[in-house]
């Protein structure tokens, strides 16, 4: 049934201002909303696909005009020819994981005959969707490669589903069902390492967390903890401190761990930067590595081999996260349906852990 004279009266009067000949924020959401049918029905109209009633295609097309709906380029240009064009979008301040990110999906794209573009974002800024969507309507992307933060930001998500755009998330810890998504278990790798931490005999044993935005810096704690209670061990809150994903603030979570009497004899750091800053601290303050005390990371980042002695750490293959994801975008694996790949870690011991001071073992 075609749209009612009563029915665009309401969509003309919750219509968006005007400025000039466009209006702003009005998506296939609204146009959804106000003709009463799905965001995919509203697409299937807009992109002039067979199978839907005239009635239906009416109605939408009023409730279209009615909101002066402009289809976004973008969508129009991914579901069209091909660009050739992958955009590996990014807010983190850990430049190693950035560039392990960057060579994977570098050296997918250029085997398969495309150019990656690489793209800040900041994910606290209000306009974070806005800004993304100017991007593709300029660079006509194929594909989108969303890692943490940006992987779990819902107006991202909303902004790349209403558009049809083709996107894939590496390592969400929200919504892991949602979209094409390449990670790996973050809880039960920091579960694993706790656990080689607890077999060395340590049992007072600290932990720095990631950045707050960032959903794997939940999963990594909960993992910590998991083990700790699974061994019957206590842990104590004044153990745990902040990080940011950064050597300053593994820096400063290293002094207020270790700088005191009752410090732990292990920590057990969200990322191998982190990791770093407490191992700097701790010579700093005369302590001895592994003897007086064992240091692990995450991620295993090149920094990792390279200081003394070399952290014991979880690898992730960040590197080939990144290849999966653009491997999935250049196939088209992310057009008909959603992918999920769940990636293997690996627990790398190094000279930085070893067995607990024996002043600290007991039974």
């Amino acid at each position: 049934m075609s749209a009612s004279r009563t029915d665009l009266q309401r969509v003309r009067k919750a219509s968006p201002k005007r400025t000039g000949a466009r209006v702003a924020n009005v998506t296939i959401v609204d146009v959804a909303h106000a003709a009463g049918v799905s965001i995919k029905t509203v697409s299937r109209v807009l992109n002039r696909e067979p199978n839907v009633s005239t009635a239906t295609r009416e109605q939408v097309m009023a409730a279209a005009a009615a909101l002066h709906y402009t289809p976004n380029v973008s969508a129009r240009s991914l579901a069209g020819s091909r660009s050739y064009l992958i955009a590996l979008l990014y807010d983190n301040p850990n430049a190693a994981y950035i560039a392990d990110l960057q060579t994977g999906a570098l050296s997918r794209c250029r085997a398969g005959g495309y150019h990656l573009i690489i793209e800040p974002f900041d994910t606290t800024a209000a306009d974070a969707p806005d800004a993304i969507a100017d991007m593709m309507s300029k660079l006509r992307t194929d594909g989108l490669i969303l890692t943490p933060p940006l992987c779990d930001h819902p107006g991202v998500l909303e902004l790349l589903d209403t558009t049809g755009a083709a996107y894939v998330r590496i390592a969400p810890s929200n919504r892991v069902d949602h979209g094409s998504v390449v990670r790996i278990d973050d809880m039960a790798a920091a579960r694993e390492m706790t656990r080689l931490l607890i077999a060395d005999g340590h049992r007072d044993i600290g932990f720095v967390k990631g950045h707050p935005d960032h959903g794997a810096s939940h999963q990594r704690l909960a993992g910590f903890l998991a083990a700790m209670t699974e061994a019957g061990l206590t842990v104590r809150p004044d153990w745990i401190a902040e990080g940011l994903f950064s050597f300053l603030s593994g820096v400063a979570a290293g002094t207020r761990l270790l700088d005191r009497n009752d410090r732990p004899t292990a920590i057990f750091a969200c990322n191998d930067d982190t990791a770093l800053g407490v191992m700097s601290e701790a010579n700093r303050l005369g302590l001895v590595m592994p003897r007086d005390l064992s240091v692990a990371g995450f991620d295993d980042t090149p920094t990792a081999r390279v200081v003394w002695p070399q952290l014991t750490t979880v690898r992730q293959p960040v590197a080939d996260m990144a290849a999966m994801a653009a491997d999935m975008i250049i196939e088209g694996r992310t057009e008909d349906e959603a992918e999920s790949q769940l990636m293997a870690f690996e627990i790398i011991v190094r000279g930085s852990t070893g067995p607990a001071p024996r002043a600290a073992l007991r039974d």
